[in-house]
């Protein structure tokens, strides 16, 4: 990106994973639509520069259970980047409204206690279908994020 700002000093932003380091943690609830997202993230990580040996990938059984696998994976110290992708598609209970919210908390906790960017790409829709509209973009969307913010986090 060119500079927008006078008179500010402003860090430039990159999309250049070559050498990145990305984790991804996929729930295998709703497959259908994390592998969608999935494979529209790991198409993108590569266009990118990341290499695919540079990408490991973690299954869990839900979206609650992201934040935590994510924390762990931060700890290691392996990663530049994680990214969580899972589907939450709205029923007929509260359940819905507490796994989109606790899922959410639990990433953004995760994160800033761990300091590694983690691109959110768990979707939280009405229906399958639009889960499945939003898949492909929001899988692309994740891959970019999770390579900007670490070329951001190192320059920083």
């Amino acid at each position: 990106m060119g500079k927008r700002y006078d008179n500010i000093s402003e860090l430039e932003c990159s999309l250049d994973g070559k050498a990145l380091r990305i984790g991804i943690v996929m729930s295998r609830f709703n497959i259908d639509i994390c592998e969608g997202l999935l494979g529209a993230c790991t198409a993108q990580l590569q266009k990118l520069g990341v290499a695919a040996e540079d990408m490991v990938l973690v299954t869990v059984p839900g979206a609650l259970e992201i934040p935590l696998t994510l924390k762990a994976m931060a700890q290691t110290g392996k990663y530049d980047a994680l990214i969580a992708l899972g589907a939450v598609v709205r029923g007929d209970t509260y359940h819905f409204e507490v796994v989109s919210n606790e899922s959410a908390r639990g990433i953004t906790d995760m994160q800033l206690q761990t300091g590694v960017p983690v691109a959110n790409a768990i979707l939280t829709t009405d229906t399958d279908a639009q889960a499945l509209h939003r898949m492909s973009e929001k899988g692309r969307d994740a891959a970019m994020v999770a390579v900007e913010m670490a070329r951001l986090v190192k320059c920083l």
